[in-house]
């Protein structure tokens, strides 16, 4: 069952891909190209893990774990800095 399943689900990863990377670039605020990067690394995290089952390689724990720390550190830097730029609160947020 899985071979049939997942080149269905590689192909829904990548039409996602695209689709956050449109929103990424044309996203008409900052808040929206953040949201697209975010999501933008979570499909590629389980395009990874599929594209490993689907090849037979070992799953590359080590990778999709970096991968993942980064996206998060990101994420939060650039919604800090979001607050900061747009004066969301007086509170300070560092």
């Amino acid at each position: 069952m899985t071979e049939t399943v997942l080149p269905f689900a590689i192909l829904a990863y990548l039409l996602a891909l695209l689709l956050c990377g449109v929103r990424l670039l044309r996203g008409p605020s900052a808040e929206d190209r953040v949201l697209a990067l975010d999501t933008l690394y979570v499909v590629a995290l389980a395009l990874i893990a599929a594209l490993s089952i689907a090849l037979g390689h070992p799953f590359n724990f080590e990778g999709v774990l970096a991968i993942a720390m980064l996206g998060f550190v990101g994420t939060v830097a650039a919604a800090l800095y979001l607050l900061r730029v747009k004066g969301g609160s007086n509170a300070d947020v560092g």
